[in-house]
């Protein structure tokens, strides 16, 4: 099959996923940072699914038995909240449910939470999304991050990122375009799209991670990463093009989130496939 035709199939596939997102309103799990919470579970509603974020470790399993995908966040991690992340990751892989895991501040300098992912990665996330500079450190590369911010280019990393796909069926690394590496297709996907306004909106790359999650719970893990970055990426876009300040532009971006169909998706879909 040539890139051209298996474009096309993925997109149908995306189409799809889409569609059942919204027949089915599949419940997400997500243990996400304080600064996420309130943004994610919106992005979430807006997009179709049902969020709830049950974080502590009292609930953790007898909820992460009845979730339809879980989303972990390490962003601003509490003793508690830890423990409810190894209780959820272990109940969902028994249960073969699927799940997101966003090493967000990965690296040697904030090493408690570090040490918790690679706890994490013995569950198998379905999905490993983080930005640049954190996957560039999951690999085992040695960069300096900007607090929890990327200071290299999603260009650069995503050859270095396959070593991560021996831990999950899929890899997505977010920037100014997104690279989705997958072990199912054996493929590179480049999304291109969005605006350089939504990293300055607070827990947009949070959202993403829990979007994908939603996403992973009516399709494959590669297919709901697409899913999810090219909902993202259409959305930034046209929301950027009605406005370019940052305030409105959050609300319209929230708009097209939950106003985005199957024709958009048909139309503004900028992607293209590399070879691994």
């Amino acid at each position: 099959m040539s890139f051209t035709e298996q474009k096309n199939t993925l997109l149908q596939q995306v189409i799809q996923a889409w569609t059942r997102l919204q027949e089915q309103q599949p419940l997400v799990q997500c243990i996400t940072n304080s600064v996420a919470t309130n943004y994610a579970a919106n992005i979430l509603l807006a997009a179709g699914a049902s969020p709830a974020m049950i974080d502590n470790p009292f609930e953790a399993e007898s909820f992460a038995n009845v979730t339809s995908a879980l989303s972990i966040n390490l962003g601003t991690p509490t003793t508690e909240q830890m423990q409810a992340m190894l209780i959820s990751a272990q109940t969902v892989d028994h249960k073969n449910t699927p799940w997101v895991l966003d090493p967000v501040g990965y690296g040697p300098v904030l090493k408690w939470r570090s040490s918790m992912v690679d706890q994490l990665l013995a569950f198998k996330p379905s999905v490993i999304r983080g930005n640049a500079s954190e996957i560039s450190a999951l690999a085992g590369k040695q960069v300096q991050a900007k607090g929890v911010d990327s200071t290299i280019s999603s260009h650069t990393v995503y050859r270095q990122a396959q070593c991560l796909l021996v831990h999950s069926e899929c890899i997505a690394i977010s920037g100014e375009a997104d690279f989705i590496l997958s072990r199912e297709l054996g493929l590179v996907i480049q999304v291109n799209g969005g605006s350089y306004l939504q990293p300055k909106v607070t827990a947009t790359g949070c959202a993403l991670g829990a979007l994908i999650a939603a996403y992973s719970a009516v399709t494959t893990p590669t297919i709901a990463a697409l899913a999810a970055h090219l909902h993202f990426a259409i959305a930034g876009k046209l929301a950027y093009e009605k406005i370019a300040s940052v305030g409105s532009f959050n609300v319209v971006f929230m708009d097209y989130i939950h106003t985005l169909n199957s024709e958009m998706l048909l139309q503004y879909a900028d992607f293209q496939l590399i070879s691994l």
